[in-house]
């Protein structure tokens, strides 16, 4: 199988190497194609991360629909929801036929919706199948595997078990662990609810990558400022956004120059927006309707005067039937044009 065909060309640099020290989080719903896009148009150098995928909707489903990205958005990993070794290695031979850097797997949704499925964070109290699939799928594929998941679940909630969970997985072979610092409670909690309430202990990861030194440890979980990573960054390998890179998506574009000392792709947010008409009308020009794409784009004014009107006329208007790129060109009327050095310091 070759690889899936680019739905654009209207970003041409070649793609930064692959780099865990900042990513954004695989969220559903959130982190579809015309995000990450976009998001790559703000950062050439962030990790992106597909939604989860159940490695059944991949072999029984639309597999081309659900795989489908552009090369612009590279470095890019594919996260896979599964537990059967089996199909966790035709996923994983599907992800590196169709382009992808990385190959991760969901060891932390605590879904319910999921966890019937053996999908999720119920698997951190079985990591002998977590490591089964981890294996299967380095058989299967040269991309590197990663795994996901929470510092614990109900029931399996100290240090120990941790290190446990970790020292098993490692041993068949993954040595990038992305952990998100809280427990999931699987009984009582909504998803949302378990990404709040649960206490984050950071001090746990820090203290994961102490034991492990060899291994790569990626941290997660309510980290809201570049501050905040560059502090992280001195106890562990790399830092996750999840929410904050989505709805404040301008923060991106502090990441090239902060952590990787490289100018960022664009000097302003409309400079950003201007960059993405073209994707935006590929996309209309396919059938795809604006508020599909607009919603992604909703935050990138976060702050900004005019950006309240920005969200509404997007929101009232880009969901109309026939809405084109002029929805969008006429919200960014809304917000007055500010010079690079003004951008950079109310981001």
């Amino acid at each position: 199988m070759s690889a899936i065909q680019t739905t654009s060309s209207h970003i041409l640099t070649t793609p930064a190497p692959l780099s865990r020290r900042f990513s954004v989080a695989p969220m559903m719903d959130w982190t579809t194609a015309a995000y990450r896009y976009f998001a790559r148009l703000i950062s050439r150098h962030t990790l992106l991360y597909t939604e989860m995928v159940t490695t059944g909707a991949l072999i029984h489903g639309d597999t081309a629909r659900f795989l489908r990205h552009d090369e612009a958005e590279y470095p890019l990993a594919l996260q896979l929801g599964g537990s059967n070794p089996g199909e966790l290695a035709t996923c994983a031979r599907l992800a590196e036929d169709y382009g992808f850097d990385e190959v991760n797997l969901n060891v932390g949704c605590p879904s319910d919706r999921v966890q019937n499925n053996m999908i999720g964070a119920c698997l951190m109290g079985h990591p002998r199948v977590v490591a089964d699939g981890v294996a299967a799928m380095r058989e299967a594929t040269s991309l590197p595997v990663t795994v996901k998941h929470r510092i614990g679940i109900d029931g399996r909630e100290s240090f120990d078990e941790l290190c446990e969970f970790v020292e098993t997985v490692a041993e068949a072979g993954c040595e990038t662990f992305i952990a998100h610092a809280r427990i999931a409670i699987l009984e009582g909690l909504s998803p949302k609810e378990n990404r709040d309430i649960p206490p984050l202990k950071y001090d746990w990861i820090y203290a994961l990558k102490q034991r492990y030194p060899q291994l790569e440890i990626i941290i997660n979980g309510g980290i809201k400022t570049l501050d905040a990573c560059h502090e992280h960054l001195r106890h562990v390998d790399g830092v996750m956004l999840g929410r904050e890179a989505y709805q404040n998506p301008w923060l991106l574009a502090q990441v090239d120059p902060e952590l990787f000392g490289t100018a960022a792709p664009h000097a302003s947010r409309h400079d950003v927006l201007r960059a993405m008409l073209p994707y935006i009308q590929s996309e209309l020009d396919r059938g795809v309707f604006l508020t599909h794409i607009s919603r992604h784009i909703m935050g990138l004014f976060h702050g900004c005067k005019g950006g309240r009107q920005f969200r509404r006329h997007l929101s009232e208007n880009a969901h109309q039937r026939g809405a084109g790129l002029e929805v969008v060109e006429q919200a960014m009327a809304k917000v007055p044009e500010t010079s690079p050095v003004v951008e950079a310091a109310t981001a």
